[in-house]
């Protein structure tokens, strides 16, 4: 059983399956199928599901056109690798270069040639348009045979680029509309099924106006399935393992049906204080080392109790606090702050 302990065991699928192992529920060749990010997005252009537009890495200049062609910031994607690692986002072309070479190395690039290998098989570097100001959705679920029984769609509070496990997670979703929620629904089974999958796997989508789209799919429980699980009242590892083993699952659970009387949240933790001179700066690789959930009567007061369980001190009154979204509206903002702080509203 693969497929409920994190990325390093689907790391494992290829080799287990050549070494003649009996893996349960999803193939080794499906879950080869999205960690190869060449081969999972070829897998959705064939399907008509949307993704933000992509090429595969062969050259530099062939790169850089790509990106000229499609405007910056552009992310780059190794496949098979952990938490996110070497995923970043680019800017220009010199962090192009930069981000493209930490990919390479984090690939497990063994010849001069530009395919990367890896214990898995020959896999490439996928570069993909980032869409700034999106919403991000995570879609968990459970299938047998192709046929999803399970379903969860939840939605991030941070736009999408910060990595789901860094990610502030909200369910039900409050910012979805009934199109958008069709969508996703829509392209999740049209995913499960092509990829037959038995057992747990997790969607990513991204949604920007009247745009819905795919980022990636695990075949495999995500972080997320705990939370998920205790919001809406069912055990999603009960209905899994009951489908991994083959029996007959009847269960059809979906979160976007069911009128809940109550708003989960679950906030990261970090450890940024611990480590003298670490980043604090999210981003698509995971930094969080550990989460907590908290239900609430609304999504308001479902944050605030999770944020303060996280471990964060709400601020004393008398003091400001001033919240950005980026670097560039802090610097716009900073002629502002300077004369509430002479007024005594701020350290």
């Amino acid at each position: 059983v693969i497929s409920v302990g994190g990325q390093a065991p689907n790391n494992m699928a290829m080799r287990l399956h050549a070494a003649g192992a009996n893996i349960f529920g999803t193939t080794a060749d499906s879950i080869d199928n999205c960690e190869d990010r060449d081969r999972y997005s070829s897998m959705l252009d064939d399907l008509s599901i949307k993704q933000p537009e992509w090429c595969v890495y062969e050259t530099p200049q062939q790169t850089r056109d790509f990106c000229d062609r499609v405007g910056y910031p552009v992310l780059i994607r190794p496949s098979y690798v952990l938490s996110g690692a070497a995923m970043n986002v680019a800017h220009n072309h010199s962090e192009l270069t930069d981000y493209i070479g930490l990919a390479l190395e984090a690939s497990g690039e063994r010849t001069s040639s530009n395919l990367l290998e890896t214990s898995a098989g020959l896999n490439r570097i996928v570069i993909t348009k980032f869409l700034e100001d999106a919403i991000e959705v995570d879609v968990d679920g459970v299938a047998q045979d192709g046929e999803v029984k399970a379903l969860a769609v939840s939605e991030h509070l941070e736009r999408g680029g910060v990595h789901s496990g860094d990610a502030t997670l909200i369910m039900p979703s409050q910012n979805l509309s009934e199109d958008q929620l069709v969508r996703i629904k829509s392209d999740s089974k049209k995913i499960a099924k092509q990829l037959n999958i038995t057992g747990p796997f997790n969607t990513q989508f991204l949604c920007k106006d009247d745009w819905v789209g795919v980022i990636e799919t695990n075949l495999r429980a995500s972080r997320s399935v705990p939370f998920v699980a205790k919001c809406l009242g069912h055990n999603f590892v009960d209905v899994a393992a009951r489908c991994l083993v083959g029996e007959k699952v009847q269960d059809e659970i979906d979160s976007t049906t069911q009128d809940l009387s109550h708003v989960l949240v679950k906030s990261p933790q970090f450890s940024f204080q611990r480590l003298p001179g670490a980043d604090p700066l999210l981003g698509v690789e995971m930094s969080s080392t550990g989460e907590v959930g908290c239900f609430g009567k609304s999504t308001e007061e479902a944050f605030l109790k999770s944020i303060i369980s996280a471990g964060f001190r709400i601020p004393p009154r008398n003091k400001l606090v001033l919240v950005v979204a980026t670097p560039e509206a802090a610097q716009k903002q900073f002629e502002h702050i300077k004369p509430l702080q002479n007024l005594g509203s701020g350290g």
